[in-house]
């Protein structure tokens, strides 16, 4: 194990622990095959890495890509053939065979078969057909195509993952930089290095042992899974304190108060040094007290972090420039610029001593870095990005807080420095319809957090239709971020749009804030796990051939099923569709309860208020009750669950401070929540109890479920309440819109098991005639023809479908009705 720290050799020699890193560069020898040229090391029966280099140097340390190669040895053999008069050199494991005529890598001396998959035999060489990956930014972007300065478009292809149908995808880390041991990093001798990766369509598995190799996913801060607001707009203090007031008033929470460039000085630097790009200095004209100002956002609740764009270094108009040049040993008198310069070890560390960490005593949480200079830097290969995400990463928790980073992607590894900004797109239908299938594919590169500009950055024209389906994405993709330019009339502010969009928005931010219990559980399994948030439904059956025709849906964590709407409504059924695959299985919509059968392929239609959002059967979504409107982000007292009672289920909730510095396991506590036989048991919380509150309320919400009664009591359900072995009284309502049940808990001990049993059982419901009549009602269509519809409908006689099909009826509409019938 290789503990790096910045500082010793090459550096100042202050040795600042908080740069701890640890990585495993160095394999073990019994993995190793090797000739004088060439080097393999069998790392699982599935995944081998593959060295050549003329010199025969073979790299022992860590990369950017790769910092961990000490995998348990798997059982292979290793032989070889004569074949052709050549010796082949021939490794197999249980699940691959290589072979190799020991000259230099090529196509027709180097092949690995995939013994999971027939015909699935790899050549060196060879352009891969996988499930693809990510990149590093959405930048000018609209939709799949970059629009070059001059108007054109090209589309841009998405990089490598390791998932294929195929069996089989490589990762090449010839050209990424080594780690050395006094924790910087250094160019590396020309030479091959490839990782095969050979799981068949195991992809899980797969998934996993590529964290294995790149590292954990980090852990996030739990504030970080609430409402972000930012705008690229020249802010004053008093403007953006109003705007948070108001959000306040309208009970809309967010956790996280994004500050663009603007708070810096920009058009107010002197020419002579440049444009106002770049800067660290407060422009104290639009924030006069800039302590005070974060000061009053933390009161909020709300975390602070700001853009930067580092480029052009520190120069002499700078606050903080005499402390830097003084530091660098630079004569501050002759106003030369400090150079940004990644690739000085000694600047690095100046760069976060004296530069971040005075801002960020100040009160910057973490840093927005908008680097968008490309790829280059002083040192061959060094990609200026990747050392902002990495040194702001491990610098980031030196006040003793989980770090954190939200910069753009630097190649494959980058999923170690979350979160990921996806840059400035297009305010068009096709930039949101892009985003689930980007968001998607990052998954397969291990790449889980991305942050979208919700509701699109520039460009485009406005439409309201338009921002409630993106923010209804927004909150069930990863990071739920909205954003737009400094365009007077391009602000995401609810208020804003008309009354049906507000509704949606307010309705969708104070969902997200209600979800983060949920979401902060499925960051510890992603972290601990390797189990992205989201997955594309291929993850589970991947030999389901439907599962890869619906690129923009996916699963939301363990209990949800998303399928974003990303299209218009039809302006007659006022609805719009989305193609979903919906697994085996009965699953229940989460907004009006509607029950579907699985094992098929499905049009799902909704209205602007909302997207299909599924609860699997035996779901169990535990949210902070949305009846509390607040940004804290703090453990709730007054949760809110809902049930989909179909079959047996549980989830387990996991919480603790949701900002230590590191993840440890004394760290948690959890609470486990289980429906089977009729009952539902809240079971009592184990672990840190300190980090809950003594006790708490509950909100069950049973969804899907029918009504016995009539006078809106439980007694047709003869429900109990039971605290160690003590009825406990509480309240009971039936949501007939929603198909929902509802049982409200008064505060109850954290330590006390909470047992409600229904004597005679919960029944699914099926309100098909409710949501028929629903879809009549909004129609845009001729009164007379809507009646005969529901006339049909009611009389139940004969094939409905077949009725339908005679009439004359708008396609949208007879796709809303035939997805219910």
């Amino acid at each position: 194990m290789l503990l790096i720290k910045l500082g010793g050799k090459g550096m100042s020699g202050k040795g600042m622990g908080k740069y701890e890193f640890l990585t495993k560069g160095i394999g073990k020898k019994e993995a190793i095959v090797q000739g004088e040229k060439y080097r393999f090391t069998v790392m699982t029966p599935s995944l081998i890495r593959l060295e050549y280099s003329e010199e025969g140097y073979f790299e022992n340390s860590a990369t950017q890509a790769v910092v961990n190669r000490d995998f348990e040895v798997p059982q292979f053999q290793r032989s070889c053939e004569l074949i052709d008069g050549i010796e082949w050199l021939v490794i197999e494991t249980e699940k691959i065979k290589l072979c190799y005529n020991q000259k230099k890598f090529s196509e027709d001396g180097l092949q690995i078969q995939v013994k999971d998959i027939t015909g699935a035999l790899w050549h060196y060489g060879q352009e891969l057909n996988d499930l693809k990956g990510t990149y590093r930014t959405l930048d000018r972007m609209d939709g799949e195509s970059y629009v070059e300065r001059n108007g054109q478009k090209k589309k841009m292809e998405l990089g490598t993952g390791v998932l294929s149908r195929e069996g089989f995808s490589v990762i090449d880390d010839s050209k990424s930089m080594a780690l050395t041991p006094d924790g910087w990093v250094e160019s590396r001798k020309d030479c091959i290095d490839l990782y095969f990766f050979g799981y068949g369509h195991r992809y899980l598995e797969a998934l996993n042992d590529f964290y294995q190799l790149c590292g954990k996913t980090p852990l996030l801060p739990r504030y970080a899974l609430g409402n972000w607001w930012s705008r690229y707009h020249r802010y004053t203090e008093d403007e953006y304190k109003k705007m948070i007031s108001r959000f306040e008033q309208e009970r809309l929470p967010f956790s996280v108060a994004v500050i663009d460039m603007d708070w810096h000085l920009v058009d107010e630097v002197d020419p002579k040094y440049g444009s106002g790009w770049t800067g660290y200095t407060w422009n104290r004209k639009l924030f006069p007290n800039p302590e005070g100002f974060m000061s009053w956002l933390h009161d909020k609740n709300m975390k602070v972090t700001l853009n930067v764009h580092p480029a052009d270094g520190i120069r002499a108009f700078e606050e903080i420039y005499p402390r830097m040049a003084e530091a660098m040993g630079i004569d501050s008198t002759g106003g030369r610029t400090v150079e940004f310069d990644p690739s000085n070890p000694e600047f690095m560390e100046k760069y976060f001593e004296v530069l971040c960490h005075t801002l960020e005593k100040q009160g910057v949480d973490f840093w927005w870095i908008d680097w968008q200079q490309g790829k280059e830097s002083k040192m061959p290969g060094l990609d200026p990005l990747w050392m902002l995400n990495h040194f702001h990463y491990l610098d980031s928790s030196w006040k003793g807080t989980r770090p954190m980073t939200f910069s753009r992607y630097a190649g494959v590894g980058s999923h170690r420095y979350p979160i990921g900004f996806s840059g400035d797109t297009a305010i068009t239908w096709a930039s949101l319809k892009y985003q689930p299938y980007f968001t998607n594919t990052a998954s397969n590169i291990g790449y889980g957090w991305w942050s979208h500009d919700i509701g699109g950055h520039m460009w485009g024209a406005r439409d309201d239709e338009l921002m409630a389906r993106w923010i209804q994405y927004g909150v069930f993709s990863p990071i739920n971020r909205l954003h737009s330019s400094d365009n007077p009339f391009s602000g995401k502010e609810p208020w804003k749009y008309n009354a049906a969009t507000r509704e949606v928005m307010n309705r969708y931010l104070r969902l997200r804030h209600g979800l983060i219990p949920y979401l902060y559980t499925m960051n510890r399994r992603a972290s601990r796990e390797n189990l992205p948030l989201i997955q594309p439904m291929y993850y589970v059956e991947p030999e389901q051939e439907e599962t890869y025709l619906v690129p923009n849906e996916y699963y939301f964590g363990t209990e949800l099923l998303v399928s974003p709407i990303t299209n218009p409504v039809d302006n007659v059924a006022l609805s719009a569709k989305t193609q979903t695959w919906l697994p085996q299985g009965v699953w229940a919509d989460l907004f009006d309860g509607m029950v579907y059968e699985g094992g098929r392929m499905v049009d799902l239609w909704r209205s602007v208020e909302n997207i299909p959002v599924l609860m699997k059967a035996g779901a169990i979504i535990p949210m902070k009750n949305m009846e509390m409107y607040d940004n804290s982000v703090e453990n709730p007292k007054d949760m809110e669950v809902c049930i989909f009672p179909a079959i047996s289920g549980s989830f387990t909730l996991w919480e603790d401070n949701g900002d230590t510095a590191k993840d440890l396991d004394e760290n948690w506590v959890s609470t486990k929540m289980q429906w089977e036989d009729d009952v539902f048991t809240i079971h009592a919380a184990e672990g840190n109890l300190s980090v809950l509150p003594e006790k708490r309320t509950w909100k069950l919400v049973f969804c899907a479920v029918q009504n016995l009664l009539l006078d809106n009591t439980t007694e047709g359900w003869n429900v109990s309440v039971m605290i160690d072995g003590c009825s406990l009284d509480m309240e009971s309502t039936y949501d007939e819109e929603n198909s929902s049940l509802i049982i409200r808990i008064p505060a109850v001990e954290i330590t006390k098991d909470i047992i409600i049993t229904f004597v005679n059982g919960l029944k699914i419901a099926d309100n098909s005639r409710k949501r028929i009549f629903n879809i009549l009602q909004r129609a845009q269509l001729d009164y007379g023809l809507k009646n005969k519809i529901w006339k049909m409908v009611c009389d139940s006689e004969g094939n409905i479908l077949e009725k339908l099909e005679e009439l004359d009826l708008n396609e949208c509409l007879k796709g809303s009705l035939f997805e219910v019938i």
